[in-house]
C-alpha cells in the first residue's frame, strides 16, 4: 500500500528538533509520496534541502502563499518565475486568497491568485489552492480563468457540498485532511457523497492534525488517521482509498 501526502510542509521550523525521526516513522507507515508546498522565498533553500535528502520521496511546488502577499509581493512572484524557470516542479502551489488574517490585502492577493494561475498555465503545471474565509472571491476568480489546461488541488477542502461539486467543476481535487475527523469539521457528513475519484488525502502537517492528535504538532505519519477516517465514511478498505488517492495524485502531479 502507497500512501500519498498530497500536502505537508516538512521544511517548517516546527520540525527543526527531529527531521530525520519524523521522516523516518513517515516512510515507516508507507507514506512514501509527499508533496512540499512552498510560503515565500525564505523557505526556498531548505526546500531543495529537503528534495536533496528525500530524493525519492519529496516533491516540490513554488508559489506564493496568500498570507505572505505583503508589500514586496512583486519582488516574490519574481523569485517564484525564475524558481519556476531553472527547477523541476510538481505545482504552483499553495496560492489563493486567506482573508481569515487580514482582509486589506484582498486586492494584492487577488492579483497574486491571478498571476500565479497564469504562471501554472504558462508552465502546465497544476495549481494547489488555499481557501479560508474566501471561496466566493477564489471562485470569482477561478471562473474567469477557467480552461482545459487549468486544474490542481483545493487544498484543506472545508466548504460545503455544493462547494465541493463547485471546485470539482473547476478540474478541482479535494484536499481532506485532520478536518474529516473533527466533531465540528462537517465534511464528515457529506463526503462519501462526492466520488473518490475527487479526492486526495493530505495532512497539511505541522498543522490540523487529525483525532486523536488534535492540538499537537502534525506530521505526514498521522494521515493514517484520515485514512481510517475515510475508510469508514466510505465503507471501503484503507487499501482502495490508499490506491486510489495515490491514483488521483499521479494525475495531478504527472508523478
Amino acid at each position: 500500500m502507497i500512501i500519498t501526502d498530497t500536502h505537508t510542509h516538512l521544511y517548517s521550523e516546527a520540525f527543526d528538533e527531529d527531521r530525520a525521526e519524523m521522516m523516518q516513522r513517515t516512510l515507516d507507515a508507507n507514506v512514501s509520496r509527499l508533496f512540499v508546498p512552498a510560503i515565500d522565498s525564505t523557505y526556498t533553500a531548505s526546500m531543495l534541502q529537503l528534495e536533496k535528502d528525500y530524493p525519492e520521496n519529496v516533491f516540490l511546488m513554488m508559489g506564493l502563499h496568500p498570507t505572505h502577499v505583503k508589500e514586496n509581493y512583486k519582488k516574490e512572484l519574481d523569485h517564484v518565475e525564475e524558481m519556476l524557470d531553472k527547477h523541476k516542479f510538481y505545482a504552483v502551489g499553495e496560492i489563493g486568497i486567506d482573508l481569515y488574517w487580514d482582509k486589506s490585502t484582498l486586492a494584492i492577493q487577488q492579483e497574486a491568485f491571478r498571476y500565479q494561475i497564469q504562471l501554472a498555465k504558462q508552465y502546465k503545471l497544476p495549481i494547489v489552492i488555499h481557501c479560508r474565509e474566501a471561496f466566493e472571491e477564489i471562485f470569482e476568480i477561478l471562473e474567469e480563468e477557467k480552461s482545459d489546461d487549468l486544474y490542481g488541488i483545493f487544498h484543506c477542502f472545508t466548504g460545503t457540498l455544493e462547494q465541493a461539486h463547485q471546485a470539482i467543476s473547476y478540474n478541482m481535487k479535494l484536499g481532506i485532511g485532520g478536518v474529516a475527523t473533527f466533531k465540528n469539521g462537517k465534511i464528515d457528513q457529506f463526503l462519501n457523497k462526492i466520488d473518490l475519484k475527487h479526492i486526495v488525502l493530505e495532512t497539511d502537517s505541522p498543522y490540523l492534525a487529525p483525532k486523536p492528535f488534535r492540538g499537537k504538532r502534525n506530521e505526514s505519519s498521522y494521515i493514517l488517521k484520515v485514512l481510517e477516517k475515510l475508510s469508514e465514511l466510505y465503507n471501503t478498505s484503507e487499501e482502495k482509498i490508499a490506491d486510489i488517492t495515490t491514483a488521483n495524485s499521479k494525475a495531478i502531479f504527472g508523478v
